[in-house]
């Protein structure tokens, strides 16, 4: 049975710690539906946990947004785009080649050897936010930079250009944008990182880019390999940096946690990745072949979206799971996604979100916010989700 078309995908939250009630009454009475998308076509939308888990594992949906029946889940978007496929838009047997290629670069041995510059650049921002004014934008002076520094020095990106990607990117995530605002936003973005790796070419350093050189051939594809990692790189980090320190401090218990025994931040980020889930929409794919889901058969060219926030909510697979409990451990939820195509960069995230939740509290251990809570702008017209603006005091 499927439940009747709702309101155009995607919902806003009602509230900031839950996923929108549209979504959660889909899981409950029809949890493979039909949904209308922005582009104004209809999509197969899965809210259950086991039944994304197992579309993101099956061959018969494809990943290509070129497809005719790809979803499209943002106003506007082309599928005859003249860019190479990203990561996220592959399929075998082109993807595994290309993952692997770049994926020695984010291994769990390579992230250890970040974290001492990960904790001075930590460091320097909580330093220049103590000597600054008082209340002090938490999102500028650290949730925004320090992912933005970090993925910039690990790609070979100029920090000095941040606003011209941060600027471009919001523009990108933005569903308020209009197409033509989109499309410029990408195309200066790509020209930028063209020039940028044109000028790799002729001087390599010790960096991504320029490592990965040697391995792709097709430089057209490494413009889109930066273009994914330069925004996925620093929009999710920030976000889950600005969301987290919220939550910390609006129960203060856990920040007590964490400051007593260090060894459970981890496990707070896991939780907190999990009730958050900023992206609405794990992943999207077409089937290629009818295939069913959840005792309903999805055919050949239709789109399928993952309701990733309200998986994570799902009962059947966390208990109590509307509740914050910042030591369950949960690292099955899907914030990075699952199977082939889970997030390359998950390793670098948790490790920033640990260090600036450890370092930031054990350093200003009155930290609190200037407004309140109910009072912060969120970002109900982006794709990601998160807060603008975040003032703070001690």
């Amino acid at each position: 049975m499927t439940a009747q078309l709702p309101a155009t995908l995607p919902i806003t939250r009602g509230c900031p710690y839950a996923p929108p009630e549209e979504h959660r009454k889909l899981q409950e009475d029809s949890p493979v539906s039909r949904v209308t998308l922005p582009s104004g076509t209809t999509a197969w939308a899965l809210s259950r946990h086991e039944d994304i888990r197992k579309m993101l594992t099956d061959p018969r949906f494809s990943s290509d947004r070129r497809n005719p029946g790809f979803p499209l889940l943002i106003k506007g978007q082309r599928l005859d785009t003249p860019f190479r496929a990203s990561l996220i838009g592959m399929d075998p047997p082109e993807h595994g080649p290309a993952r692997r290629m770049v994926v020695g670069e984010f291994t769990v041995k390579r992230m250890a050897a970040l974290q001492p510059r990960i904790q001075e650049i930590v460091d320097e921002h909580i330093d220049a936010m103590l000597a600054g004014p008082r209340p002090a934008d938490l999102v500028k002076a650290l949730s925004l930079p320090v992912p933005s520094l970090v993925i910039c020095e690990q790609l070979g990106v100029p920090y000095s250009d941040h606003e011209f990607f941060q600027a471009n990117s919001s523009t990108l995530l933005s569903r308020t944008a209009s197409p033509e605002e989109r499309q410029d936003a990408v195309e200066a973005l790509r020209n930028y990182l063209r020039d940028l790796i044109a000028e790799k070419e002729k001087a390599p350093a010790e960096d991504l880019l320029s490592r990965q050189l040697a391995k792709q051939e097709d430089r057209e594809e490494l413009v889109s390999l930066a273009f994914l990692l330069l925004i996925a790189g620093h929009e999710t980090t920030a976000n889950m940096i600005s969301l987290g320190v919220m939550t910390f401090l609006e129960h203060p218990e856990n920040i007590r946690t964490i400051t007593d025994d260090p060894s459970k931040t981890l496990l707070a980020v896991e939780e907190m990745l999990r009730y958050f889930t900023i992206a609405e929409f794990a992943t999207s794919r077409v089937a290629v072949e009818d295939v069913e889901i959840g005792g309903v058969t999805i055919k050949a060219g239709e789109g399928v979206v993952a309701l990733s926030n309200t998986a994570n909510r799902d009962p059947e697979v966390f208990e109590h799971p509307d509740e914050l409990d910042i030591e369950r451990g949960a690292r099955h939820h899907l914030a990075f996604g699952f199977g082939a195509h889970q997030c390359l960069g998950q390793n670098l995230a948790r490790m920033e979100l640990q260090i600036v939740f450890d370092t930031l509290f054990r350093r200003i251990p009155g930290l609190r916010s200037a407004v309140p809570m109910d009072s912060l702008p969120f970002k109900d017209d982006a794709s990601i989700y998160g807060i603008h603006e975040f003032p703070v005091t001690w």
